[in-house]
């Protein structure tokens, strides 16, 4: 099987989330906005994308969206473009089919807004970057431990093989990897989209059926941040990760 390219320079993050389970700590501040550890969510992921040599991010926004441009204008570091959603939340694969345009013929990162991961040994857009096989995938997602996710309480999204292909978790059951909202996308999977307002669910169901969706596995730790007690637990183990650094 032929090595890695080149890692993506280019990256996609969806913010246009409306954050209900956040409220009321979303009533006036999008998710995006939050801050965790002294920073906003949107920060630590594009402080992220930047380290790994990202040059370029779309960001779409739809609710409260001027607050997130506002913010954005504070950045230097990346070339950033705004894909607005103003009128019509467009789920995340119309948002990303939205914003194809600006994100050119390359596979791009693609990461949630909200998504807050930590790196294990290796930097973990570096390890997705070394992954990708651009003749073999569609589409790679970074997987985490179900059982090992903080503020997580769901079943877990796939199975994976040996090789790294992914199935679906079968109906009323566990499975034991969670997707964790950090993936690359290839343009060629948003060809021909279900419709204008669409998921990245129905994209992926359609690259198992080619055997085209593969992932792999964090080796981190993982934060599911979707409600206020999610973002306390995030902030507890950050506040105390960073003290014992301070310490020694």
């Amino acid at each position: 099987m032929p090595g890695p390219g080149p890692r993506p320079k280019t990256a996609m993050v969806l913010a246009a989330g409306l954050g209900l389970r956040m409220r009321p700590l979303t009533e006036n501040t999008p998710k995006p906005l939050i801050q965790v550890a002294g920073r906003t969510l949107l920060d630590h992921c594009l402080d992220r994308l930047c380290a790994a040599g990202v040059e370029k991010v779309v960001v779409n926004v739809h609710y409260l969206g001027q607050q997130i441009a506002r913010h954005l204008e504070g950045r230097d570091d990346l070339e950033i473009i705004i894909s607005e959603e103003t009128d019509l939340l467009l789920d995340t694969g119309g948002g990303v089919a939205a914003a194809l345009a600006h994100l050119g013929p390359d596979p791009f990162f693609t990461v949630n807004a909200d998504m807050l991961l930590l790196d294990g040994p290796v930097r973990a857009l570096h390890r997705l970057g070394d992954a990708w096989r651009d003749d073999a995938m569609d589409a790679l997602l970074m997987l985490h431990s179900t059982v090992e996710a903080y503020g997580y309480v769901g079943r877990g999204d796939f199975l994976i093989d040996s090789l790294g292909q992914l199935e679906r978790r079968p109906e009323r059951e566990v499975s034991p990897y969670l997707f964790c909202g950090l993936q690359i996308l290839h343009p060629r999977l948003l060809e021909n989209p279900p419709g204008r307002v669409f998921s990245l669910n129905a994209l992926y169901d359609r690259a198992i059926l080619a055997g085209r969706l593969f992932g792999i596995v964090n080796d981190g730790e993982w934060f599911h941040i979707g409600t206020p007690d999610g973002l306390s637990q995030a902030e507890g183990y950050l506040n105390q990760k960073f003290a014992g650094r301070r310490r020694r």
